[in-house]
């Protein structure tokens, strides 16, 4: 059997002011931190069961390291190396211990240039006994601190390389689904692409100008519902943060609203409502260039026209 891909796992995230990184994601977003180690913060919602779902660390410049996804089994992780190796494609090797909570993985590059990480094996670490839930299927007490998303979503990421040869390889290689997708005259110009039930684990967008080729848009985290966007509106505000929404996406038909970590730069979308695919024949749903603005916005702040929203940071 071809190996598969189960969720999203991480990211591995380079701030330029690592304390206002820390108090954005800690005390303002809610997320709680796992460990530190060697001056990097392992953080993660109060309802992943993984280790972390995001990792944060001091740089120079800000970018993102990586993304890290979990395959179904330990076999995956070698049978998609074997895949890598046919394709030609350079994969780095690395034995567990390498980044905390994570057994053995591979780092390789797409074509679009991002680096993903692929892994099987994780630490389901507990919480300390003043913040764990009561819950047994819960990790941490809900509503803890701050907006407290309840999990990882999802990645955005943009690129100004063949965007064709990206989706052809996030399908063909990986085993990603499309979604949904925004053709224009040059063929798909934006993917959502799942190996889950949700709309998106990963969109790629493609733009005709970057700083750099690979970039990172946003990286999400799920809210239960719609008033608990408008409390992490009143939240953010109470913070002097400025943030796009909320709206609501056509794609996918979720609520959102964005707000920029001041410490690197990183975009956070905070995400509810939408919808599920459970059909095993979906037909992706094909938007034109014309209805892009429709794709985008349904209602609410315009995602394309706003400033904070045409901000991205480095992919590696």
């Amino acid at each position: 059997m071809a190996p598969e891909i189960a969720k999203l796992g991480h990211v591995a995230l380079v701030s330029t002011d690592l304390e206002k990184s820390l108090v954005f994601f800690k005390e303002i977003i809610g997320l709680e931190e796992t460990t530190e180690i060697d001056g990097v913060h392992y953080l993660r919602a109060y309802s992943d069961f993984q280790h972390h779902t995001l990792s944060i660390e001091a740089g120079e410049n800000a970018h993102v390291k990586h993304i890290g996804w979990r395959t179904k089994t330990a076999d995956c992780v070698l049978g998609f190396k074997g895949l890598l190796d046919e394709q030609g494609i350079a994969v780095q090797e690395y034995p567990k211990g390498t980044t905390p909570g994570i057994g053995d993985s591979i780092r390789f590059q797409l074509p679009s240039g991002h680096t993903f990480e692929l892994y099987y094996e994780v630490e389901k670490s507990k919480a300390a006994s003043d913040k764990a839930s009561i819950l047994k299927n819960q990790v941490y007490k809900s509503w803890n601190k701050g907006i407290s998303p309840r999990r990882f979503d999802h990645v955005n990421i943009h690129t100004t390389t063949d965007v064709d040869e990206s989706y052809e390889f996030l399908m063909e290689v990986l085993g990603f689904n499309m979604r949904e997708y925004v053709r224009g005259d040059d063929g798909i110009l934006a993917g959502w692409m799942s190996v889950t039930p949700l709309v998106h684990d990963v969109a790629m967008i493609k733009k005709e100008t970057l700083p750099t080729p690979a970039r990172l848009h946003h990286i999400s985290y799920w809210l239960d519902d719609t008033q608990d966007i408008l409390r992490a509106a009143d939240i953010l505000k109470e913070n002097n943060l400025p943030f796009i929404g909320p709206g609501k996406h056509g794609v996918s038909q979720a609520i959102y609203l964005y707000v920029m970590d001041p410490g690197s730069g990183c975009r956070v979308e905070l995400f509810s409502g939408g919808y599920l695919i459970f059909e095993p024949d979906w037909e992706p749903v094909e938007w034109t260039l014309e209805e892009r603005a429709l794709s985008n916005t349904y209602w609410g702040d315009s995602v394309q026209d706003k400033e904070l929203n045409n901000i991205t940071i480095e992919a590696r």
